[in-house]
């Protein structure tokens, strides 16, 4: 397999990190795949939903980072991986998995990808997609109501209680990580261009 280009797209929630992602895939199809870091929340089937859901989803040692390096690492040698799947609905990992394909790009996404030294060192290309907070909010208030079945006060409540300062400690710190940092996400046309740009030049090589 020809060399394999990683790139971390990071950002906090609702930030427009998914859109970037979406964009990559509708012009390169399957020679981009893509490892969400989401997918690799603990699991927690010892605990009842009531504690589940109390549990703080934004602080770093609630992913499983070390298994998410060493998929990378194996899709990195052209290897398939199989990932785990993540229910927002139960606040707990699924008994569903997903096989990754091999493929020219690999794309890794998550909030808190550039905290992590291993992670960043397997990564050619780090992206920091830089929203403005309240728009960020609403963006997940909307997303968490709409797909993840959550209440309106569940939502704020965690918001207040963990997202927004595990954002401000873990995710925000880690843009100087970053190689390039996009201003409003996925709506910055000049700055997905040069990405888009940027992974059709190493397609070419390869």
């Amino acid at each position: 397999m020809s060399e394999v280009m990683v790139i971390g797209i990071a950002g906090g929630t609702g930030s427009g990190k998914s859109t970037i992602t979406r964009r990559l895939k509708e012009c390169f199809g399957e020679k981009v795949s893509v490892l969400y870091h989401d997918n690799y929340y603990k699991a927690h089937h010892d605990l009842p939903y009531e504690e589940r859901e109390k549990l703080n989803y934004d602080h770093p040692d609630s992913l499983d980072t070390a298994l998410l390096v060493e998929a990378v690492r194996e899709l990195k040698q052209g290897k398939a991986v199989t990932c785990p799947v993540y229910d927002y609905t139960i606040h707990d990992r699924s008994d569903r998995v997903t096989v990754v394909k091999p493929a020219p790009v690999i794309v890794v996404e998550g909030i808190l990808i550039f905290q992590d030294p291993a992670l960043c060192r397997e990564m050619d290309i780090k992206i920091f997609v830089d929203t403005d907070a309240d728009v960020r909010i609403l963006r997940r208030v909307v997303r968490d109501v709409k797909e993840r079945g959550r209440s309106l006060d569940s939502i704020v409540s965690q918001y207040l209680a963990t997202v927004k300062p595990m954002h401000e400690l873990y995710v925000e710190p880690s843009k100087r990580n970053a190689d390039v940092i996009i201003p409003v996400g996925g709506y910055n046309q000049v700055a997905l261009d040069l990405v888009i740009e940027r992974v059709r030049a190493h397609l070419a090589k390869g």
